[in-house]
C-alpha cells in the first residue's frame, strides 16, 4: 500500500492528536500528542516534519489546533501540568506559529471566557505575545507578503484586533487590566514596531509591501491615537529623511498606501507632529499632487473648515506648499480660496471670531510667501477681493472684527501696492494686533528658502576682492539672449487645444497659450470648428504652471475666438455669465472678453497684403488689362499741367467700410439683461456682488456706444422713443444735484453743449 500524500499524512496525524487529547488521561500520551503538534512548528534540521508538512500544518491546521486547545481549556490534564510544563507544551503553541492566526484566536478566546483563571491564563499568553515580538513578526510578514492569502474581511478583522486591542482588553478586564494593554504603553509599542518595519524595508533589498503597515497607521490615527504614535514617529522619520533618499522614498510609499478614508487623520496628526515645512516635505513629498484626498485636507479642510490648530500648523502647511516649484500652484489656489473666505460678507457676519482670526492668519502668511512676479499677476484679482473684504469688515458692528479688517487691510496694501501709497488707519487700539499680524507675515519667509519667495539672493561683495578684480574686462551684452526651448510650438489649432486640455508639460502649455491667438486669426475656418470648445477650456483654465502673462494671453485668445466666430461664442459666453459654479473673476473675464471683441468688431477693417504670399506681386501687368489705366494716365497729365494757387488736402478721402459689430450688437447686449434681477446661490448682482453689477452696466453702455447708427438702436415708434427719452431724463432728475456734479460733471457739460448745438442746427433748418 502506497503511503498517503504529505497533506493527508498531516491531517491524519493532527486528528490522532485531537483524539488523544480528548479521550486519554495518561500524562505521557498527552505530552506526546502536544509534542507531535510542536514538531510541525519546529524549524531547522532537528524537526521531525518535512518542510512541506510544516507549511501544510501552518496553512490548514494551525488555527484549528488553537481553537481545539481553547475548547479543552477546562480539561483536567491541562490543570495537572506544572507551570513549566504548561508554558512549554501548551502556551508555546500560541507563540510559535503564524502570529496573525494566534492573535485572532487569543482575542476570540478572551472575548468568550468569563473572569476566571483560564481568562487570566490567556491574558498572560497575550502579554507574552506582545513582549516576545510576535506582533512585530506579524507586521513584517505582511511586508514580505509571506502571510497567507486571506480575504479582505479577515484582514479587516485582524486590523481591528491589532489597533483596538487596548479597548478590547479594557472592556473585558475592567479594573484588572494589564499595564501593557493601556493606550499609553501599547500605542508607543505599536509605533516602534511600525518604525521598525519601515527601517527593515529601507535596509532590506527585497521589494517590500507597506500596505498593511499603512493601514495599521491609518486606523490608529482615525481612532484618535495619532498623538501617541506620530509624536514619536515623525521626529524619527524627519531625522532619517534629512540626508537619505531611500528613507524619503519609503516614507512616501508608506503614506501613499494609507486608505483614503483615513488619510485626513494621518495628515492632521503629521502636520502637528513635524518640526517644520521642510520635514513635512521630506516625509510626504508631493503627495498633495497625486492624492485628491490629501490635497483637499492640506489645501482646504485644515485652512478653511477647521480653526482649532496652532499658528505653527499654518506655517508648516503654507511653507510646505511654497517650498517646491511643483506645489506653488496649490499655494496660489489656497490664496484665492482664503481670500474669498476672508472677503465673504456672510462669513464675516456668521462665523466665530476665532475662525476669522485663523483665516486672516492664513491669508497674510500666504501673501508673504508669494513671489513678486506672482503678486503682480494676481494683483488685479486680489485688489478686488481686498476692497470687498475691507468693506465687509468695516460694516460689522463688532469692534474687534472692524479692527481685524483694518489691520489685515493695511498689511495687504503694504504687500500689494509696491512703491505706491500704503493704506493706513489711525486707531491706537490696533497696535498689539498689528504687531502680532506683522510677526505672522515675517515668520513663514524665515522658514521657507528665500529663493522660493523673492528670487535669488544678491551676492555679498568682499572689499578685499578688488585686489584680484576683472573690472577692466568689458562685460558681454547678453540682454538679448533667449533661452532655447526643447519643445516646439504647435502649428495646428487642434494640437494647441489638445495640449491645453490634457498636457501636464508646463513648457508645452505655455507655448500653446502664446501661439493660440495667431493660430486662431490665421486660420478662421479651423477656429470656427472648435471655437466654443476652446473658449470653454480657456474660461476654466487656471495658471497651474505660473506662466508669465497668463491672463493676457488667455484673454487675447478668447477675444480672437469671439471675433472670428462671433455668434456661437457670444451666445456661449452670455449664457455662462449667469450660470452656477463660476467665480466672480470668471464672470468679469467674460465681460472683458465681450467688451474687447465688440471694440475690435466696431473698428474699420484694414486688409494688409503680405507680399511674400501674393503671386501677382512680381508680375508686370499689361496696360490693356486694366480698364481704368488710361483714365489714370490722363488724370496725371492734367494734374501736372494745371496750375493752382493752393493744393490743399490732396489725400483721397477714407474708404467706407462696413461696421461688423452693428448687425450682431443684439447678441452682445440683450442676453446680458436676461437674469440680472434673479439672485442665485453664489451670484447676486443686486446684492453683495455689486462690483460685477457695476462692470456689467459699464459693458452694456459700451455695447450701446459701439452700435451707434446701427438699426438695432433705431426706435421707429415715436411714442416708444419719447418714453425712452423721458425715462432717461427721469433718472437724471431723481439724482441729487450734488451727486450729478460730483460724478458726472464732465458728461453733463458735454451733453449740454451737444444739445445746444443740435438746437441751433434745428432752428436754422
Amino acid at each position: 500500500m502506497d503511503p498517503p500524500p504529505p497533506n493527508a499524512e498531516v491531517r491524519l496525524s493532527v486528528a490522532q492528536c485531537f483524539r488523544t487529547l480528548s479521550t486519554s488521561s495518561e500524562s505521557k500520551d498527552i505530552s506526546a500528542a502536544l509534542q507531535t503538534l510542536h514538531s510541525y512548528l519546529d524549524e531547522g534540521p532537528e524537526s521531525s516534519a518535512t518542510a512541506a508538512q510544516r507549511a501544510d500544518f501552518r496553512r490548514a491546521h494551525y488555527s484549528r489546533t488553537l481553537h481545539f486547545l481553547l475548547t479543552n481549556i477546562h480539561a483536567d490534564w491541562l490543570h495537572s501540568f506544572t507551570s513549566a510544563q504548561r508554558t512549554e507544551l501548551w502556551d508555546s503553541l500560541f507563540l510559535r506559529g503564524p502570529p496573525e492566526q494566534a492573535l485572532l484566536v487569543l482575542m476570540e478566546g478572551i472575548g468568550q471566557l468569563r473572569p476566571s483563571r483560564n481568562l487570566d491564563h490567556l491574558v498572560s499568553i497575550t502579554e507574552r505575545f506582545l513582549q516576545s515580538g510576535r506582533l512585530a513578526d506579524l507586521l513584517w510578514s505582511y511586508c514580505l507578503q509571506a502571510a497567507p492569502c486571506d480575504s479582505p474581511q479577515l484582514r479587516e478583522t485582524l486590523l481591528g484586533r491589532v489597533v483596538a486591542l487596548p479597548d478590547l482588553m479594557a472592556n473585558r478586564l475592567h479594573p484588572n487590566n494589564k499595564p501593557l494593554f493601556l493606550p499609553q504603553l501599547y500605542y508607543p509599542l505599536l509605533n516602534n514596531l511600525i518604525s521598525q518595519c519601515v527601517c527593515l524595508c529601507v535596509t532590506d533589498g527585497n521589494d517590500c509591501s507597506l500596505t498593511f503597515v499603512a493601514q495599521t497607521l491609518g486606523k490608529v490615527c482615525i481612532q484618535g491615537h495619532s498623538d501617541l504614535v506620530l509624536a514619536v514617529m515623525a521626529p524619527k522619520l524627519s531625522a532619517h529623511t534629512r540626508s537619505d533618499m531611500v528613507w524619503q522614498r519609503v516614507c512616501r510609499k508608506l503614506l501613499e498606501n494609507v486608505p483614503q478614508r483615513w488619510m485626513e487623520s494621518v495628515l492632521t496628526g503629521l502636520v502637528q507632529a513635524v518640526s517644520g515645512p521642510d520635514a513635512l516635505g521630506r516625509i510626504i513629498g508631493n503627495l498633495v499632487l497625486t492624492n485628491k484626498q490629501a490635497q483637499f485636507v492640506i489645501t482646504h479642510k485644515l485652512l478653511l473648515l477647521q480653526y482649532k490648530y496652532e499658528t505653527q500648523v499654518l506655517r508648516i502647511i503654507l511653507g510646505y506648499l511654497a517650498a517646491d516649484r511643483e506645489r506653488r500652484p496649490l499655494l496660489i489656489q489656497v490664496l484665492r480660496s482664503v481670500f474669498q473666505a476672508w472677503a465673504n460678507p456672510s462669513a464675516v457676519k456668521h462665523t466665530p471670531l476665532e475662525q476669522q482670526l485663523y483665516v486672516s492668519k492664513a491669508l497674510l502668511m500666504s501673501m508673504s510667501l508669494l513671489k513678486d512676479s506672482e503678486l503682480q499677476e494676481l494683483r488685479s484679482d486680489l485688489s478686488l477681493c481686498s476692497s470687498s473684504g475691507m468693506q465687509s469688515h468695516l460694516n460689522s458692528s463688532v469692534v474687534r472684527i472692524r479692527h481685524m479688517g483694518m489691520v489685515v487691510g493695511e498689511c495687504l496694501s503694504s504687500r500689494m501696492n509696491i512703491n505706491e501709497t500704503k493704506l493706513k488707519f489711525e486707531v491706537k487700539s490696533m497696535c498689539k494686533l498689528q504687531d502680532t499680524v506683522l510677526s505672522l507675515m515675517r515668520a513663514p519667509t524665515d522658514e521657507v528658502p528665500s529663493s522660493t519667495v523673492s528670487g535669488p539672493e544678491p551676492s555679498k561683495t568682499n572689499p578685499d576682492s578688488d585686489l584680484d578684480s576683472d573690472d577692466e574686462l568689458t562685460p558681454y551684452d547678453m540682454s538679448g539672449d533667449q533661452e532655447i526651448s526643447k519643445a516646439s510650438p504647435p502649428r495646428y489649432l487642434r494640437d494647441c487645444l489638445e495640449t491645453l486640455m490634457s498636457s501636464d508639460d508646463s513648457v508645452r502649455v505655455e507655448l500653446s497659450l502664446r501661439v493660440a491667438e495667431s493660430l486662431v486669426r490665421k486660420n478662421a475656418f479651423a477656429a470656427k470648428e472648435i471655437s466654443v470648445q476652446m473658449t470653454k477650456v480657456l474660461l476654466h483654465m487656471e495658471n497651474k504652471y505660473n506662466i508669465n502673462g497668463f491672463l493676457v494671453h488667455r484673454q487675447a485668445v478668447m477675444t480672437a475666438l469671439t471675433v472670428i466666430d462671433c455668434i456661437p461664442v457670444t451666445q456661449y459666453l452670455t449664457t455662462e455669465f449667469y450660470s452656477l459654479n463660476y467665480s466672480l473673476r470668471q464672470r468679469l473675464d467674460i465681460l472683458e472678453v465681450l467688451a474687447l471683441a465688440a471694440q475690435e468688431l466696431a473698428k474699420p477693417v484694414t486688409v494688409k497684403r503680405d507680399p511674400s504670399t501674393d503671386t501677382t506681386a512680381h508680375l508686370t501687368p499689361y496696360p490693356g488689362d486694366n480698364p481704368v489705366h488710361w483714365r489714370q494716365v490722363i488724370e496725371k497729365r492734367i494734374q501736372s499741367k494745371t496750375k493752382r494757387l493752393s493744393k490743399g488736402h490732396t489725400q483721397p478721402p477714407p474708404k467706407a467700410t462696413p461696421n461688423r459689430y452693428a448687425p450682431i450688437a443684439g447678441y452682445f447686449f440683450f442676453p446680458l439683461l436676461r437674469n440680472y434681477d434673479k439672485p442665485q446661490v453664489t451670484f447676486d448682482l443686486l446684492g453683495s456682488d455689486h462690483l460685477v453689477l457695476g462692470r456689467l452696466i459699464h459693458t452694456l453702455g459700451l455695447f450701446v456706444h459701439l452700435a451707434v447708427n446701427a438699426p438695432v438702436l433705431f426706435i421707429t415708434i415715436t411714442m416708444v422713443r419719447r418714453s425712452v427719452l423721458f425715462a432717461v431724463c427721469s433718472v437724471f432728475l431723481s439724482m441729487p444735484s450734488q451727486n450729478l456734479l460730483q460724478d458726472l460733471s464732465d458728461q453733463l457739460f458735454e451733453t449740454r453743449t451737444w444739445l445746444a448745438g443740435k438746437n441751433k442746427a434745428g432752428n436754422k433748418s
